[in-house]
Formats: C-alpha cells, sequence, structure tokens
C-alpha cells in the first residue's frame, strides 16, 4: 500500500510548490505603505521616498511613504508591529529609532528579533562642528581647550540617548573631556543656536549641516567615520584629527514584520537591491551626503547582525548615560 502513497505525496508537494510560486508572483497586487517613523522633510524621510519612488517600478505598484513620527521613532515601529505579516507594510528606520530607542524605551517587543529585516540602505557620517567663533581651530585645540573651560563647550543635543547626544557622549568618554550638554527638541533649533553663537558645539547628521559648513557659518572638526567623507574631504577623519576609533556611522535601514513568508521578503529584497544599484537613487543619496550600503550588507541576514552588533556596541553606553540623567526608560503611547 505504501506505493500509493507516492503518487500521493508528489502531488501534494507539487501543490504546496505552486502555491508557494502563485503567492511570489501575486504579490504585490495592491499597494505597499512604508513607515518613516520620523517627520516629514527630514533625512530619513528623504531617504524612504528616494528609495521608495525606484521600488515601485520592480514591484508594479504604488509604494507610499507615511510618517508616524513620535517617542523617538517607536511610534511608527509599533505600527509597523501591529501589521498584518504579508508584506505589505514596512519601515524605514535609523540609528535613533532601531538602537537608541530599543535601548531608551520599555516596547512589548524585540527590536531584533520580533522584525523582518530586508536591506540596509544607506549610510552617511556624523560629524563634531562648532560656531564659527570658536577659538580652537582643530580638535586637538578644542580638546584642549574643553579642559580648560569646563564650564564652556554647550553642546547641541537631541536629548538622552539620541544620536547626538550619544555622539558626544562618546566624545566625552574617549577625550577625558566634560561639557555642558543642552537638550533640544530637533535638529534645527541646534543649528539655529549654533549659527547664532548661543552654542557652542553639536554633532549632526553631516549632510544635513553640508550647506552651512561650506557657506562658513560653523567649522567642521572632524567626521567620526575611518575614511574622509566624500562631500567635504578638507575635513579630517577622527583618527586623523587624535581620536582614533571613534565612529558612528549614522545608517538607514528597512524591514517589515516578522512571519513575513521568504518569498515575498526575497521580492521586496531584491526590489531594493534594484533601486539601490540605480545610478539615480545613488546621486540622490550622494548628494544628501550618503552613501549606498555595500552590496555584501544588503542582504537581510546580514542587516539583522549589523543591527544587532550596534545595540550590543551602544546599549551600556547609552544605559550609562540614561542613568546618569537620572531618567527611566519610557513607555511610548501605543
Amino acid at each position: 500500500m505504501k506505493w500509493k502513497l507516492v503518487p500521493l505525496l508528489m502531488a501534494c508537494a507539487v501543490a504546496l510548490l505552486g502555491t508557494v510560486n502563485a503567492r511570489a508572483q501575486g504579490f504585490p497586487n495592491k499597494p505597499i505603505t512604508v513607515i518613516v517613523p520620523f517627520a516629514a522633510g527630514g533625512i530619513t524621510d528623504i531617504v524612504a521616498r528616494v528609495v521608495s519612488e525606484r521600488m515601485k517600478s520592480a514591484l508594479g505598484q504604488p509604494v507610499i511613504v507615511e510618517n508616524v513620527g513620535g517617542a523617538g521613532g517607536t511610534i511608527g515601529i509599533s505600527r509597523l508591529h501591529r501589521s498584518p505579516a504579508d508584506g505589505y507594510t514596512l519601515i524605514v528606520g535609523q540609528w535613533t529609532s532601531h538602537v537608541g530607542g530599543s535601548v531608551m524605551y520599555s516596547m512589548p517587543f524585540d527590536f531584533v528579533d520580533d522584525f523582518q529585516p530586508i536591506s540596509l540602505l544607506s549610510i552617511g557620517p556624523l560629524w563634531i562642528v562648532g560656531n564659527k567663533d570658536l577659538p580652537p581651530k582643530d580638535l586637538k585645540e578644542l580638546i584642549a581647550w574643553l579642559k580648560a573651560n569646563p564650564s564652556r563647550g554647550a553642546t547641541g543635543t537631541t536629548g538622552v540617548g539620541g544620536g547626538i547626544h550619544m555622539c558626544m557622549v562618546y566624545f566625552q568618554n574617549n577625550t577625558g573631556t566634560k561639557f555642558p550638554l543642552v537638550p533640544y527638541r530637533g535638529a534645527a533649533p541646534i543649528m539655529q543656536d549654533l549659527l547664532a553663537g548661543q552654542i557652542d558645539l553639536s554633532c549632526p547628521e553631516a549632510g544635513q549641516t553640508l550647506p552651512q559648513y561650506r557657506a562658513g557659518s560653523i567649522k567642521a572638526y572632524a567626521v567620526l567615520q575611518n575614511k574622509r567623507w566624500f562631500a567635504a574631504p578638507d575635513v579630517p577623519t577622527i583618527d586623523e584629527a587624535g581620536v582614533p576609533g571613534l565612529h558612528f556611522p549614522f545608517w538607514h535601514a528597512m524591514w517589515t514584520v516578522k512571519g513575513t513568508p521568504k518569498d515575498v521578503v526575497d521580492k521586496l529584497a531584491a526590489a531594493v537591491g534594484e533601486a539601490l544599484a540605480d545610478p539615480a537613487v545613488r546621486q540622490k543619496l550622494v548628494e544628501m551626503g550618503h552613501e549606498v550600503a555595500p552590496k555584501e550588507q544588503q542582504s537581510p541576514g546580514a542587516l539583522r547582525a549589523y543591527h544587532k552588533a550596534d545595540i550590543d556596541k551602544w546599549a551600556p553606553m547609552i544605559k550609562a548615560a540614561n542613568a546618569a540623567a537620572g531618567t527611566t526608560p519610557a513607555t511610548p503611547p501605543r
């Protein structure tokens, strides 16, 4: 009788394969939503729109960007977590939302294990900048000046656990300096006060402040990476400036819901890869000061490993900074 089961099992296998193939061929058959967990007009929003616009030609459906900001990006991430695992809801996040937010906020999910990675998208540097009238001419002079003037060096940050804040905590830890950290509601008011001379320093995403540097309105002391930034090659790396190893790549990536079928994930990853290979997309990212993530880091598995390693690196420092500030992890509104 066993031999009679063979045709039946073969038929089941063929049917199952046909179902998988049909699902892959049928996806997508409606618009896809890409959540941006920050306000419109910022660097994350722009990266998401540039990549999404190109993805729609590969997928044959509209790819609609929706801004769901608040609580360091975790409100948008919560929205993704509640979505069906069908590949129709994605998110483009970055260091603040997916590393800082994973430590600073108490959430009912794990930022690595409870989401399906799709691809790392782009990487841009942070840099240490100062108002144009600050006396130090280079980073070594800045470090000496900060040590000699511990009450000066007021530094604008976007709050405990954010990228700018952790950049400057990282800098303090590696240089033995101490200076006041002044929290702001966003990067725009930081830049306004830096230009006005109300504060001395900050560590913003370099692409967003490149116009002010080129205009001579701010000083740039170093980029926090191991190679010179193509958009401002005259600015030394942090290694060249005298603090080797102080690297802080500010990256963007895409995820979907955990449990999304592998064939759907593969199709989404292929669409992202096609977008990132497009010369027009690459040029738009370059104009923002970003580089496309290396090809070997664009796979779902590579993004998961990269994301986890960054959380492992930064979590102790964020927790220490959080404790020093006397705050406790927040639970954002659902």
